[in-house]
């Protein structure tokens, strides 16, 4: 008797006194704590964003080999899933930590020729320069005047010396912010690479629970916007990926062609820089200086058209004809996408830009859809 009284004088008091229980503000105390809980994991993670995304990325679209590991090894999640960290590894990590460590040398033995150019000016002109086409003649005469210019000591030798002088600096800090770039993104495949074990072990949990939040943020279209998504991820994965290795395979041929050392090895390098844009060049270019410098000059431009016209050249029709057919996307916004994308989130763009345009596009369509349908005649069929 006494509880039940002291309960209904508990419920009399919160009624009468407002300033007990006030809902709207538990409402706002409790949207506070969330916007700041919101805020305070994202920077903490925000160094990590990029590796985490790529680690769902790379997560997703290997599932399938994934899969077929769980059913090898009699679904022990961890085991499969450190064996697809594993050859993840393999795969990615390991041919850009080569490539990293060869374009170290080439950056130092560059800064070094650019500074001792700068200290003793420019060297003698090499045989081949007149032989080139067309141009050889006047390549080989203004060679000739630069270097009586920077070897002769004159108050024009000496301004030329200075301008060179002048250009060593910011050529080498070039050099090493390049050089810098290219560690961090190897720092964050990295990462990436051990994100994507935990992604692999839990990934069903992650994604059922994905899931259930993006229902009850966008309802039932969450489940097509998802859907929509992933295949646009498939798509520019796939899509990049085939034209790093039609790249890497156009390469090696050239390279076989034109009788380059080691083709099949400046192949697979030219498959990894591509992931990069402008990366191939860094491939071919040295290769046609190398024909060029052994007296191969009708090879040497050769490699030089062939780098510029079919190497580097299929990356701007192979690689966003391929996304779109993968993403089902206009080719204007995958191209619009595959560039804002990498300006706005750096590499991890390339898969971002066209994948938040699909998405956007998909949900302007289907808004727009009625309104379309009723505007056309009945005696007219809509393109669907």
């Amino acid at each position: 008797m006494s509880r039940a009284f002291s309960e209904v004088a508990l419920r009399r008091s919160i009624s009468c006194n407002p300033r007990v229980a006030n809902p709207r503000l538990e409402n706002l105390v409790t949207t506070a704590a969330l916007v700041l809980l919101v805020a305070g994991c994202f920077v903490v993670l925000a160094p990590f964003v990029s590796a985490l995304l790529w680690s769902v990325v790379l997560s997703f679209t290997t599932w399938g080999l994934y899969e077929r590991l769980l059913d090898l090894f009699r679904q022990r999640r961890t085991l499969a899933a450190l064996t697809m960290t594993l050859l993840l590894a393999t795969i990615l990590v390991a041919p850009v930590v080569i490539v990293t460590a060869q374009l170290r040398d080439n950056v130092e033995n560059l800064m070094h020729a650019v500074k001792q150019v700068a200290d003793t000016g420019i060297p003698p002109a090499p045989a081949w320069l007149d032989q080139l086409p067309m141009v050889g003649d006047y390549a080989k005469k203004y060679w000739l005047q630069l270097r009586a210019e920077t070897t002769a000591p004159t108050s024009a030798g000496s301004e030329t010396l200075a301008w060179l002088h002048q250009q060593a600096a910011p050529v080498s800090k070039w050099l090493l912010e390049r050089g810098l770039a290219f560690g961090q993104a190897l720092l964050q495949l990295t990462l990436s690479v051990f994100a994507a074990f935990y992604l692999y072990r839990d990934g069903i949990v992650v994604v059922a629970r994905f899931r259930s939040a993006m229902e009850r943020v966008a309802g039932a279209r969450a489940h097509g916007l998802i859907d929509l998504a992933a295949l646009t991820v498939k798509g520019v994965v796939y899509g990049i990926l085939g034209t790093a290795i039609a790249q890497g395979f156009v390469a090696t041929l050239g390279f076989a062609i034109a009788g380059v050392p080691g083709p099949f090895l400046l192949g697979l390098i030219t498959s990894v820089v591509s992931l990069v844009p402008g990366g191939p060049p860094l491939v071919w270019i040295p290769a046609t200086l190398w024909l060029l410098h052994e007296g191969e000059t009708g090879w040497g431009m050769f490699t030089l058209a062939w780098g510029f016209f079919v190497i580097s050249g299929i990356d701007n029709f192979v690689r966003p004809y391929l996304i779109s057919q993968g993403a089902a996307l206009p080719f204007l916004l995958v191209l619009l996408g595959v560039i804002g994308g990498l300006l706005a989130f750096g590499f991890i763009g390339i898969f971002l830009g066209p994948t938040l345009l699909a998405v956007g596009f998909a949900v302007i369509r289907e808004w727009t859809r009625g309104a379309v349908l009723s505007a056309v005649p009945p005696t007219e069929s809509p393109v669907q």
